[in-house]
């Protein structure tokens, strides 16, 4: 079985809020509607994760746990990796390099620009607003990564771009 890398940013945020810091961010009513219809969409499409890491922040908790229980994580744990928040290319490496070599379907869910400099590097170079381009990877969106055979073997260009989804693109489905 090939190896897929799931990359998940964060659901929208909420800014008018009396939180004292970034980090306690809540998901915004439209957060809390698309998260949900994501994990809808990836049960649908047989995503389901063998091993799960994602940043400690509000905002994403609540995104991974709103996608949790449409895929029914009872069996699998949530690792929280503080590394994930305000992460650069080499935290996030780092992660990568650290899941269990029998994980076949990761799933990490962060934050920008830290996925996106992840997604470059993977892919290989990225031209700003291109199709695979930066400022691609919005609120909910999630990117789905065929990976070479062992996730501490990770290098330039050594992924490609299965599908990019969003919750814009199941507005008209029946995803709601």
């Amino acid at each position: 079985m090939a190896r897929h890398l799931i990359l998940m940013r964060h659901a929208k945020s909420a800014w008018d809020t009396d939180v004292p810091t970034d980090f306690e961010r809540p998901l915004a009513k439209r957060g809390r509607r698309d998260a949900p219809r994501m994990g809808k969409w990836m049960s649908r499409e047989v995503l389901l994760p063998d091993h799960v890491v994602s940043s400690p922040a509000e905002r994403a908790r609540e995104t991974i746990v709103a996608v949790s229980k449409v895929l029914d994580f009872k069996k699998r744990k949530i690792n929280w990796d503080d590394r994930v928040y305000g992460a650069s290319l080499e935290d996030l490496t780092a992660v990568l390099a650290d899941v269990p070599h029998k994980s076949k379907q990761v799933l990490l869910v962060g934050h920008n620009p830290g996925l996106e400099l992840l997604l470059s590097y993977l892919v290989g170079p990225v031209k700003r607003d291109s199709m695979y381009g930066f400022g691609m990877i919005k609120t909910a969106t999630v990117v789905i990564l065929q990976m070479p055979n062992d996730w501490d073997a990770l290098r330039p260009g050594c992924a490609s771009i299965k599908q990019i989804i969003s919750p814009k693109d199941l507005k008209d489905k029946k995803d709601k």
